[in-house]
């Protein structure tokens, strides 16, 4: 453990790390992705396609060891059982930092299937970044906007189409993707500018899972919903956990039942939009209960905690 370093060394020990761990497997994944160009063999694909998936295992793993020679976390996590590295999940969670990306694809690493991520298609162009996602078989989306659908009212329909076509390869490898529902990392600046009727979440956006549902909800067995707390972190969580100053990662997973979404009926019919917003409404009212739960406990036990050392000196 090297949490007894001063903040400045940690971050710049933790920094280095990451960034060799993560140029090290990007270049292999990319080397696969040059590869699956090249030979367009469906088996040849398939198995380099499982292939790269366990090289983000190990992206993933190393990530656990830096986090382990860094900082003295403590691992507070339920709902791990049940879980099937077979089965295809939809995870939706509350979405606090880019942190949260190593902390998810770390403890779901050997419980479900490594997790994809919907980019937008423009991304697919970027160098290194495109490809290596594509080696990933992470689905591009090509979103039409309102105004070019105005404009031209054929293009209807043609999005989720591509977006199906895209994911037909997860039949025959089982996969988890995941949606952050409420779009963007949750800050006290954006709560308030979009007023927020939660204490802790975002409002979530229904748009992006019902597309995601209705493209692909029948390949799901079933929906995960996760909840990331950083009960002592400050404001700045990834910054502070690259100095040693986060001692405790909470995690909350439950699986619930895979909702059907016809997107016909979602993007042209007001009544059946609402209802589905209203049951994500709940999850989240739910989920934000849960975090206050976990705080409420925390703050607690670190009361009780500082007491008793008070006592002792």
């Amino acid at each position: 453990m090297l949490n007894f370093l001063p903040g400045p060394i940690l971050l710049f020990i933790s920094l280095s790390l990451l960034i060799i761990n993560t140029s090290f497997w990007a270049t292999l994944i990319c080397i696969g992705g040059i590869l699956k160009l090249i030979i367009p063999l469906q088996s040849f694909r398939l198995g380099l396609s499982k292939l790269m998936n366990l090289c983000m295992w190990a992206w993933a793993s190393c990530n656990g060891g830096i986090l382990f020679l860094l900082a003295d976390f403590e691992w507070d996590i339920q709902g791990l059982e049940n879980l099937n590295k077979q089965g295809w999940y939809l995870v939706i969670s509350n979405h606090l930092s880019g942190f949260d990306i190593a902390v998810q694809t770390y403890i779901l690493r050997n419980h479900i299937p490594m997790l994809k991520f919907f980019l937008k298609k423009e991304l697919l162009y970027v160098p290194l970044m495109g490809l290596g996602c594509w080696a990933l078989d992470m689905p591009f989306m090509n979103r039409t906007s309102p105004a070019k659908l105005k404009k031209n009212p054929k293009l209807k329909g043609k999005d989720l189409q591509t977006t199906r076509k895209a994911c037909e390869k997860f039949r025959h490898i089982p996969t988890s993707i995941i949606n952050y529902v409420e779009g963007s990392r949750y800050t006290l600046e954006k709560k308030r500018r979009q007023g927020s009727p939660y204490r802790y979440l975002l409002r979530p956006k229904a748009g992006g899972i019902a597309f995601t549902l209705s493209a692909m909800g029948e390949q799901f067995t079933s929906l995960l919903d996760m909840t990331l707390v950083y009960p002592d972190a400050p404001e700045d969580i990834l910054k502070s956990v690259m100095q040693g100053k986060v001692k405790k990662v909470v995690v909350r997973l439950r699986a619930l039942p895979v909702p059907e979404v016809d997107a016909e009926q979602y993007f042209s019919d007001n009544q059946y939009r609402a209802e589905f917003q209203r049951w994500l409404n709940q999850i989240w009212e739910e989920k934000d209960q849960q975090i206050d739960e976990v705080l409420t406990q925390h703050q607690s036990t670190t009361a009780i905690y500082n007491r008793s050392e008070n006592k002792a000196h």
